[in-house]
Order: C-alpha cells, then sequence, then structure tokens
C-alpha cells in the first residue's frame, strides 16, 4: 500500500493533514494492495480510524485535534475530515485504481 502514498499532495487541508498521510503510509507499509479499489478503500478507511480516532463515514464533524499529529503551527495538529473524505481518500483510491487496471 505505501506506493499509492507517493508523491505526497501539493494542497492539504489543516497542518495536521500531512502528518496523517505520512502515518497512514507508515502503518500501512507492509501491507499489499488488495485485489480490488473497494478493498484498498476500506483498508485506508479503517487504518484512518485506528491513526486519528475518526470513522469518515460516520463522523460529520468537519475538522479535529489530534496531539500526534501537532508539530508546530497555528493549525498544529488540526486534522481536516473534509479533505480527507473529499480529496484526499479519493486520490488514494484512484491511485489504487490505476496500480490495480490490468
Amino acid at each position: 500500500m505505501a506506493e499509492l502514498f507517493d508523491p505526497e499532495p501539493e494542497r492539504w487541508g489543516l497542518r495536521g493533514d500531512p502528518h496523517v498521510w505520512r502515518a497512514l503510509r507508515d502503518h500501512l507499509s507492509r501491507t499489499d494492495v488488495p485485489a480490488s479499489v473497494d478493498e484498498a478503500v476500506s483498508l485506508l478507511r479503517v487504518a484512518f480510524s485506528e491513526l486519528v480516532g475518526i470513522d469518515l463515514v460516520t463522523n460529520a464533524e468537519s475538522s479535529v485535534y489530534r496531539e500526534q499529529f501537532a508539530h508546530g503551527g497555528m493549525s498544529s495538529g488540526m486534522v481536516c475530515l473534509d479533505t480527507w473524505r473529499d480529496r484526499l481518500l479519493p486520490l488514494l483510491a484512484e491511485r489504487a485504481r490505476v496500480l490495480l487496471e490490468p
């Protein structure tokens, strides 16, 4: 799964997002890409939930603070859940689709 995370996006929602991205990459680094895009997305959502403590499907919050992703700056530690729902997870899903295409 680690290959889905390279290159990193040029834009983030909040300062905690790149730290979540890297934590997800590290968390999934020894995991093979599943056989389908749906399985890859499910794996990404579960890993996100484990690391951030939020289910992106059932939780409607737009952002959340997590100390482990705070590394300085005004919005340090803030994770933009809307950005993960709308842009970052779809980006990873598209990368999985391209990787899985014959």
